[in-house]
């Protein structure tokens, strides 16, 4: 409890003291209750209700800003669990306390630095919140710097293994899929969103809902569109899905049916790591290596930050190699 006291003296005294004072701030209160002992006269069950409350608070604000529902289910989980585990009032903790968890959450669960910098991510976004809206002081995160993650080649399809593929599929579907995601580079959870009348055959395009139920237009190769008429003109169904299951009664085919084809597609054909986001990748970068400006790829992909498309695309190295003898060597 004196830990507490002496945080939230602190926390008062943040935009007054400089950090040489502080330090000393905190040698003297500690040093004044040595030899008290003080007894909180709220029960825990409010100190509980109180971090859940500003918990609450903080993702009402976040779904007023258009935060889809997996990731409201993100932030309640990743903050809950992070609460939980420190057992602290939230307007007590302090930066060691979340250096601690996020460290001792890396050594149990063998998370990746990914993984704990989403986390960092969450919390700062949190405690910035708590910040802005004067619950705190000082956001205990501002020291917490950004977890160094490094950089992976990432594979992509060759146009092989998409022959490959396409030759192996077993119906109409499964063909009309894979050219829909190989030439539009759309997330899985765009393409079942999709229906039939979203289609523009004539032009060669959809309109797609991304993340935040944002819009954007992407486009389809000729192949595709044969491919996904002779699909539709084949279907029995009247569900106005663009893809629907192959048993009746044809319910709308769902992002883990996507995935379970593709995974089985995968090992039959003996080709590494099939998935739909593969799809999305070598898309960019095939567009980035046949020069396509990196901002309309942006805008194709349905990207908010530059540097996100740049992590998708993976420069062609025999380009590179090509282009240092012509420019350098």
């Amino acid at each position: 409890m004196i830990l507490n006291l002496i945080n939230d003296v602190e926390q008062a005294m943040q935009g007054v003291l400089n950090n040489e004072q502080m330090s000393q701030l905190r040698k003297v209160l500690a040093y004044t209750f040595r030899n008290i002992n003080v007894s909180s006269k709220s029960t825990e069950d409010r100190t509980d209700n109180d971090s859940v409350k500003l918990i609450e608070n903080f993702l009402s604000a976040k779904r007023v800003e258009g935060c889809s529902d997996k990731s409201m289910y993100y932030y309640r989980s990743t903050l809950c669990n992070a609460i939980r585990k420190i057992a602290k009032n939230i307007r007590h903790i302090t930066t060691d306390d979340l250096r601690s968890y996020l460290n001792e959450y890396q050594q149990i669960s063998g998370a990746t630095k990914v993984t704990v910098d989403n986390i960092r991510r969450v919390l700062s976004s949190f405690f910035s919140w708590l910040e802005d809206e004067d619950y705190i002081v000082k956001s205990p995160v501002r020291r917490i710097h950004k977890v160094k993650v490094g950089k992976t080649v990432k594979e992509t399809y060759s146009d092989e293994a998409l022959e490959r593929m396409r030759d192996h599929c077993a119906g109409i579907r499964d063909l009309a899929l894979i050219d829909l995601l190989a030439s539009t580079g759309m997330r899985v959870g765009e393409l079942v969103r999709l229906n039939r009348e979203d289609m523009d055959f004539e032009n060669r395009e959809c309109i797609v809902t991304g993340k935040g139920d944002k819009q954007r237009r992407v486009y389809f190769d000729a192949r595709t569109k044969i491919h996904l008429q002779r699909y539709l003109a084949e279907r029995k169904d009247d569900n106005p899905s663009l893809f629907v299951s192959l048993l009746a009664p044809y319910n709308r085919l769902q992002i883990s049916g996507v995935e379970i084809r593709l995974r089985r597609l995968g090992r039959e054909l003996n080709i590494p790591k099939v998935h739909p986001h593969k799809f999305r990748r070598t898309l960019a970068t095939m567009a980035i290596d046949k020069g396509m400006p990196i901002e309309q790829v942006q805008h194709l992909l349905g990207h908010q930050s530059l540097d996100t498309t740049l992590q998708y695309a993976m420069v062609n190295q025999t380009n590179v190699k090509m282009s240092h003898r012509k420019l350098i060597s």
